[in-house]
């Protein structure tokens, strides 16, 4: 008999039987790796699940995921670090940078001088992704707590579904990034329309599809919570350039 090394039980078998874990665990080498990869991306349990399932249904689904099931859904917060590495490797693949962006944002390079706070804003953004879809979350949730208080979701419940949105949204950017790069086109005003068009469905969902009051305060949501993200960093790069 062995002792679980993680509670200090006597195992009796393969597992222990007080806090699950196996009586030995397997080395950590390739097939291991490639084991935990086809896990994490497998259809029944996942990525590809979670993914398939906020592009059908996103209000309903994490619906569930809060209420009812929890097994087959990638966790939230590793949801929004996965898509945001996978946006920073597409942007270092096709070459996108905080530059190109600015320009497509606010034109040619020369009128950027014109708006150099919302220049350093966008660089920011850019250059920080996955700590902006955090902020942004607590932000929007705030706000969708606030106009969607009488259905009685908390705030980290509120959360969790701006995370998921939030890896979506990610995941699209990074779409339009690739056919921008191969076809040469600039997409940067369609991935935020996109986006928004998104949020707003997937938060008016999550509460009440049938009534269009859930979708215009959805929409007022995203709305405030990007505003006070960019009024509360563009005084922050203000007063940082002024000192």
């Amino acid at each position: 008999m062995n002792s679980c090394k993680n509670c200090d039980e006597t195992v009796n078998g393969n597992y222990c039987a007080n806090c699950g874990q196996a009586a030995e665990l397997k080395r950590i080498d390739r097939s291991y790796i490639i084991s935990e990869i086809a896990n994490s991306l497998s259809v029944e349990k996942g990525m590809l699940y979670t993914i398939r399932k906020m592009l059908i249904s996103p209000g309903e689904s994490v619906r569930q995921y809060i209420t009812e099931d929890r097994s087959r859904y990638v966790k939230p917060i590793t949801f929004v670090i996965i898509t945001s590495l996978i946006y920073t490797i597409v942007c270092h693949l096709f070459h996108v940078d905080a530059k190109e962006i600015n320009q497509q944002m606010f034109g040619q390079t020369e009128s950027l001088e014109e708006f150099p706070a919302g220049s350093l804003l966008t660089n920011w953004i850019i250059d920080n992704s996955g700590y902006v879809s955090i902020i942004i979350g607590f932000l929007m949730a705030f706000w969708v707590k606030l106009l969607f208080r009488k259905y009685g979701y908390n705030l980290f419940e509120i959360f969790v579904l701006f995370c998921y949105i939030s890896g979506i949204t990610t995941l699209l950017s990074s779409v339009f990034f690739i056919i921008q790069g191969i076809a040469h086109l600039k997409l940067i005003f369609v991935t935020n329309l996109i986006t928004a068009i998104y949020t707003t469905w997937a938060i008016g969902q999550f509460f009440d599809k049938k009534k269009a009051g859930s979708y215009i305060k959805a929409f007022l949501s995203y709305v405030l919570g990007f505003l006070i993200l960019w009024i509360s960093l563009s005084s922050i790069i203000v007063l940082f350039t002024l000192y």
